[in-house]
């Protein structure tokens, strides 16, 4: 099944029983799902296969940072088990992202079939200024995200994750082929959570977003399909 819709469906519960209830209650036709760090943990790679079979394509949303050699070899994991999109973080530096990048190209070579999305991290949506500057980093999110992604375009990265108030600069800089994954999407009405740099779907496409991700505003939603086909219509989908 070809999914058309950029949202990406963020499944954040501790447990697959209600990540597989939620996803019972979506359509593979409209939305993709993100797997992440607390579901995993707790799922195992079995929550991909469930998934699978429900007819979802996949972003496996772990974050690798790790030495060159592991990264490489855990993204291949991801891309053997069927993922559609994986990600490592910019900050794991040049011959990290490049070592992942060569990997999947040479998994997709040998098996003939697509190649896994590989994107990479730049900076959290839960992070401002503040943040940046008390570990040491001496820029604005936009100029730090833009340093960033600009490495992992020349890496070898398929786009990066950012904040869709950057997907506008990095449109313009880096080409609209190069992947903008964007959370921190909100609805307009929505509650803001622990997300600080947000925009609307609407808005996060007009300034050049790929992929949009959305959890709560979906997920604890009385009528989660409502919304999503809601959203959908708004951006024209489906």
């Amino acid at each position: 099944m070809t999914c058309q819709s950029p949202i990406v469906v963020a499944l954040d519960y501790p447990t697959m029983a209600q990540s597989i209830e939620m996803a019972k209650r979506l359509d593979p036709s409209q939305c993709r799902v993100k797997v992440g760090k607390e579901l995993f943990t707790t799922a195992g790679p079995v929550i991909l296969d469930e998934l699978h079979k429900l007819g979802f394509d996949i972003f496996l949303d772990l974050k690798f940072h790790d030495i060159p050699n592991t990264v490489a070899n855990a993204v291949s994991a991801a891309a053997k088990a069927g993922v559609w999109m994986v990600n490592v973080h910019a900050t794991g530096g040049r011959r990290m992202m490049e070592a992942s990048a060569n990997a999947l190209q040479s998994l997709a070579s040998q098996t003939g079939k697509d190649k896994t999305l590989l994107i990479a991290v730049t900076v959290l949506t839960s992070m401002d200024q503040s943040d940046l500057v008390e570990i040491g980093i001496d820029s604005t999110p936009e100029q730090h995200v833009s340093r960033l992604a600009k490495l992992a375009q020349s890496s070898g990265m398929d786009g990066v994750v950012c904040s869709a108030q950057e997907s506008k600069l990095l449109s313009t800089e880096l080409g609209k082929d190069f992947v903008l994954v964007t959370p921190g999407i909100r609805p307009v009405g929505s509650a803001q959570g622990d997300q600080k740099r947000i925009m609307t779907p609407q808005d996060a496409m007009e300034a050049g977003s790929h992929y949009l991700v959305m959890g709560r505003p979906i997920t604890q939603s009385q009528d989660p399909i409502a919304v999503l086909t809601s959203v959908n219509q708004s951006l024209l989908v489906g």
